[in-house]
């Protein structure tokens, strides 16, 4: 939180986060995520996350990435639809050079 806080001083017009909820209890994951959604309404964010239900509830688009390569995008209601997050993200996993 103080990171992003120090981040916010300079009003920046764009805020990038990487995996701001890592390590974190979910207590501390909630008030995380509940303070991006009050600054998403008014900077821009571009977020990296690996808990994708928490970073659905503030993105308006979202792009997965599996081995580097995009394999679902689209808007957050799109995503939402865990079935087809889970096919596609780990459907597209690579083992030893093959598909799993």
């Amino acid at each position: 939180m103080v990171a992003i806080g120090r981040a916010l001083v300079a009003a920046p017009r764009l805020l990038l986060l990487d995996e701001p909820s890592l390590g974190l209890s979910p207590l501390l994951t909630a008030t995380v995520y509940r303070v991006l959604r009050e600054i998403a309404k008014v900077t821009a964010i571009l977020l990296v996350e690996q808990q994708t239900a928490l970073a659905l509830r503030i993105c308006n688009r979202a792009t997965v990435l599996a081995t580097g390569s995009v394999v679902l995008e689209g808007t957050a209601a799109e995503l939402s639809d865990r079935e087809l997050l889970m096919d596609r993200y780990v459907g597209q996993t690579q083992v030893y050079g093959r598909r799993t």
